[in-house]
Formats: structure tokens, sequence, C-alpha cells
């Protein structure tokens, strides 16, 4: 091989320099620039050159004068001499090509730096922050809320890693979310499950970290991004609260295992789901109060030690706020209690679960005595055998084999639930589930959900319950618009008769729930919705985990809404200290009511009241319910 020329040398040394980038250009330009001047500098010196009738400077004014002149062309206008003229003349060109050149380098890199802060691949410095982990169309409801949460928080802040464009995801949130508050919202580009670019969102300092599902696997996604957190080279020594979803029942135990030093939370979704539809199929308005008590934008479930209460009974506490209603009770071990018998005794050491529009307004109501009216409480009657219920499910997806186990701890013995769906190969399926029912028998049919004369065939008002689920295995616009035309024709069969039947309806983008209430069904399910509003909970406060797992539990007490007739004299102003007495003397714990009257319009809640000051007088009519936590 030829060793390489003098040329060839000094051009792979210049190819180099040159991909240094913009500081080594600036630093190269520099360096030819002072060669240019001292070299004028030195000419001007040593041959002794001046203008017309002026001495010859020194070697540093003549360098100064070249500075100018490479700087600013136009400064030679006034020199005198044509040796003097020649000299600057040469160094005001050369400053010409200097500056120039000097100028495209700058711009090319305020260019490059702005296309770098354009991929967010810049370090986040921020603390005590939360960290949003991936991107999916959950995103929206969650920032929804955290900034609702923090609104009197004054450096509240989000932080985002997600595979997508920064600019992308700045302009979608700036589209869909409602930016409330001082909450600062920073994005940047990255795999959450890549360990360098983990580094760039600081982890370490987050006080939450929520893991949305992303990808054909989202549980294994879950799964490797908590894993990137917990088992980080560079993990902090306090233990991480992470709060993620998991589809596959088998896959909650392996992130808890991976998270056993650190707060991990993962929500079974298809279970959760299951049970709220299951629920409220059954109880119209049910999905309602689910949906205040998880939202930050009316009153939230608080915790709060309160010395006063020690040596109470729980049925004490529950006459001893006005603006509070307490629902259960934390224990010093951290136990949850959700309506524990009325005579359980308050330590000192034990905390209240109260419904409160803030942590500062859970404050004892100060009176000797509540304001009971003892004459307009009912006594309990016996309670009625109840008779088998008739369920029909049109459509089908992952959870609604869950749905057909949860409504089997409710509904009594002989109930019967009709299966109507165009998925093939289901009998199987069901038939295997139904050999584990006790109160329930469960029957198959093919049919499109949509087509009126499937309904017409199926005599749908003689279900007493009808449950809509969303084709999840189609697109979610898709399978939306399919739920839409159901519902329609459900209304307007229910219209038709005298007594219509209860319809629960499953939406997988919250968007369409606005278009789903011309359809007038009494509960609305939006899957991710529900979700996000609890991920958002468990983000500002993970004690509320085991509180939301014991209401969603069949077992021990849920809530229920009951015909508040059976409790107190409708028709007459009643306060509800008089409502909350006249329940926990059936051991339950009332935390709010709905007028029915009122259950059509969306500024009113639908006619949902939680936590109402008590008191206030309302009539009430029979059909109004009172919302209680029950045993059943």
């Amino acid at each position: 091989m030829n060793r390489p020329t003098l040329k060839q040398k000094f051009q792979y040394w210049f190819d180099n320099y040159m991909s240094r980038g913009t500081i080594a250009l600036i630093g190269g330009l520099a360096v030819i620039s002072l060669l240019v001047i001292f070299a004028a500098a030195a000419i001007i010196r040593v041959g002794s050159v001046a203008m017309e009738g002026e001495s010859t400077p020194s070697f540093f004014e003549a360098a100064w004068l070249s500075l100018m002149r490479t700087l600013d062309a136009g400064t030679m206008g006034g020199d005198t001499g044509i040796g003097f003229r020649l000299i600057m003349l040469s160094v005001t060109l050369g400053g010409i090509f200097i500056v120039s050149t000097l100028i495209g380098v700058l711009s090319n890199g305020l260019e490059d730096r702005l296309e770098e802060l354009r991929k967010g691949r810049s370090t986040v410095l921020e603390t005590n922050h939360i960290l949003i982990l991936g991107w999916s169309p959950q995103i929206f409801t969650i920032l929804n809320e955290l900034l609702i949460a923090n609104q009197n928080q004054k450096n509240a802040r989000v932080v985002i890693l997600a595979d997508k464009d920064k600019v992308e995801m700045e302009d979608e949130i700036s589209e869909r979310v409602e930016i409330k508050g001082k909450t600062k919202i920073i994005c940047r580009s990255g795999s959450p499950i890549d360990l360098s670019d983990l580094e760039i969102v600081n982890p370490h300092t987050s006080r939450s970290i929520i893991v949305l599902p992303d990808g054909d696997d989202p549980d294994s996604y879950a799964i490797k991004a908590t894993l990137a957190i917990t088992n980080n080279p560079n993990r902090r020594e306090a233990p991480y609260h992470i709060v993620t979803q998991i589809r596959d029942p088998r896959n909650v135990g392996v992130v808890k295992m991976i998270g056993q030093k650190d707060i991990v939370q993962p929500i079974l979704t298809s279970d959760l789901i299951a049970r709220v539809v299951a629920q409220t199929s059954r109880q119209s308005g049910l999905s309602l109060v689910y949906t205040e008590l998880m939202d930050f934008g009316g009153d939230e479930i608080y915790f709060k030690q309160e010395p006063a209460l020690s040596g109470k009974t729980y049925g004490d506490s529950l006459l001893m706020y006005e603006d509070s209603s307490v629902m259960g009770i934390r224990l010093a071990d951290g136990t949850i209690q959700i309506n524990p018998a009325m005579s359980t005794r308050i330590q000192a050491s034990d905390q209240i679960i109260a419904i409160s529009s803030d942590d500062d307004t859970i404050k004892l109501a100060g009176h000797g005595s509540a304001p009971v009216d003892a004459k307009l409480i009912r006594a309990a009657s016996k309670t009625r055998a109840p008779k088998p219920e008739r369920c029909l499910i049109l459509g089908w997806n992952s959870s609604g084999s869950i749905i057909v186990r949860e409504l089997d701890n409710y509904v009594p013995k002989g109930s019967q639930v009709t299966i109507v769906t165009n998925m093939e190969d289901l009998d199987k399926q069901i038939r295997e589930q139904s050999k584990k029912l006790k109160n329930q028998k469960v029957t198959v049919q093919q049919g499109d959900i949509s087509d009126r004369n499937v309904l017409e065939e199926l005599d749908v008002k003689e279900y007493d319950h009808v449950i809509v689920l969303a084709y999840n295995q189609l697109g979610i616009q898709e399978a939306d618009a399919i739920t839409l035309v159901t519902l329609l024709h459900l209304r307007n069969i229910a219209e038709q008769d005298e007594t219509p039947f209860s319809v629960v309806s499953e939406m997988l983008d919250v968007r369409n729930r606005e278009l789903a209430e011309a359809a007038k069904v009494d509960d609305f399910i939006v899957s991710d919705h529900l979700i996000s509003l609890m991920i958002s909970q468990l983000a500002e406060n993970h004690e509320l985990f085991a509180v939301f797992n014991d209401i969603f539990d069949p077992e021990g007490s849920e809530v229920y809404l009951k015909p508040i007739g059976d409790y107190i004299e409708v028709g007459k102003p009643v306060n509800f200290y008089t409502i909350c007495d006249a329940a926990r003397k059936r051991n339950e714990t009332a935390i709010g009511y709905r007028i029915l009257s009122q259950s059509g319009n969306a500024d009113q809640s639908y006619g949902v009241h939680t936590n109402p000051k008590k008191s206030d007088q309302v009539i009430f009519t029979a059909d109004d319910r009172l919302i209680v936590i029950s045993e059943g």
C-alpha cells in the first residue's frame, strides 16, 4: 500500500476537524482571524506602513485597526496611502469571508440545537414530579385529573416519556387537555424500557410513576418498564411508587414480585371493569357514583387522624361531620375497614376514611348532638326474597366471562343470562364456565347486535337488565359505533314499554360518551376513562389502592343505591343527619343520594349527590335513591 501524501494527510485531518461540530468550526475561524490580524499588524509594523500624514502605528494598534476592519468592511472607507489601503483591503476581504462563514456556522449550529430540543432528548432536572411512562388515549384523562388535583400547587410538574415525537405529544396535549393551575407538563422522547432513555426523565427523584400500556403486548411492556425502574443500577434507596395496568391475571403476581422493595400497584383492568359492569347493570346510577368518588372535580376520599374520635365508635363518627362523610377506618397497621361494625372503637392511632372536598375540610361539626328527626325514620322491614333475574348481554370481549362470573355473586338462584354476539366458538367457552356458576344459567345466540330485527326477536323488554359490551377486537371507533347504534335501538324499544329495562353500556373512547347521552341510557361505563380516574387518584395517594379494592370486591361491603323511602318518610323536608342515622341503624353507611328527576341533567351530575351538607333540608320522592355502603 502506498504511503499517503501530505495532501491526503491534510485532507484527512481537515475532514476530521470539520466533523467535530459547531464549537470546533468557531474555534478554527477564530484562529484564522487571529492569524490574518496579526499578520497584517506585523507587515504594517515591520514595513513601516501607515496612512498618509500619520506615523507608523504600534503592533497592537495595527492589530486593533485590522480587527476593526475584519468585523466591519466599512471601516476602511477613510484609509489613505496605497500600501496601507492594500493591506487593510486584504484584511477586510478575509474578514468578509470569516464573518460570513461564522454566521453560517452559528445559524446551522442553532438549527441543530433546536432540532435536538425538538426531539426531546435533554435531561429533566425536576424533583418531586409525577412521571408518566408510555402514551395512550388514557393520558389525556390522567393529565386533566392531575392538573385539577394540583391547581393550588405552585411547582407541580408532570413529566412524560414516550416513544413518540415530542412536538406531536405537546400538540395533542394542547388540543385535548384543559390546562389549569400552574402545573407544568414536560415531554421527552424515548423508550421507557431503555435504561439510558429512562435517565432523561430523572425517575429517581419522582414522587410517583405511572406506566401506561403500549404495543401489542401491553402486559409485557408494563413488566419491562417496571423492571427498568426497580432494577435500575442507579436506583434510589427509598421505594418507588409505581401505578400500572395489567390485563392478564397471571401477570399480577409477576409485577408484584419484581417490585417487592417498592410500592407497585397493578390494576387488573379486565377484572375491575367487569366488576363495575356487573354491579352497575343491576343499579342505575352506580357508575356515576364511582366516577364522582374517583375524579378530582368534586369530593374525593381522604385519610385523617382525629384525636377527638379516640374511644368513640364508628357509628358515632358518622354524625360528627357537617361537610364530610365518613366511610371507614384505616387501622394503625394499615388495614382498611370500609363500613365496619357500628360498634367498632376508634383508637388514637387510627385514621378515618372520609369523603370531602379537600383534606383540610374534614372538620368536626362541633354540635353537641346531631339534629336528627327520629320521627321521619322508618323501621327496617323484613327483606323480601329476591326474584330470579334475566340479563341480556349484547356483544362480547375479554371482560365478558368475568362479568358473567361476577353477576353470579349478586343475582338470586334461578337467574338467566343470554349472550348475543357475532363471535364464533363462544359456546364451548361458556359451557366450561357455566359449570362454576351457582345462581344463573347461561345461553348463547349468534346475531348482529346492531340489527333492529335481532333485538325485536329477542323481546328485549322482557329482560331486567341489558349490558352492551364493546367489541374491543375491532378498532375503537368502529366498536363504539356499533355500541351507539345498539343503544339507540334499545332506548327506542324501552320508550314503547311501560316498565323499561336498565341498560349499561361500555364505551372505549370517552369522547363518544357525549354522543351516547342522546340515547338516554341509564349508565355508561367508559373503560379507559374509569381506569384513568383510578390511576390519577393512586398517583396522588397510594393508600387508596386498598380502599378501591375493598369497594369493588363482592366480598364485604359495597356501594348500593336503595329506595330512600325504605329509610325515611318521603315528601317531607329532611336533613342528611337523619338519613345517616336511619342507615346506621341498619349497619349501613350513607354517603349521598340520587334525585331521579335530575337523572337527565349533566349540570346536576345526573342527580347524583355524594357527600351532601348534612344540615341541608331536602324533600325526596319514592323514586329517589339513597347511596349507601352496605353488605347487601
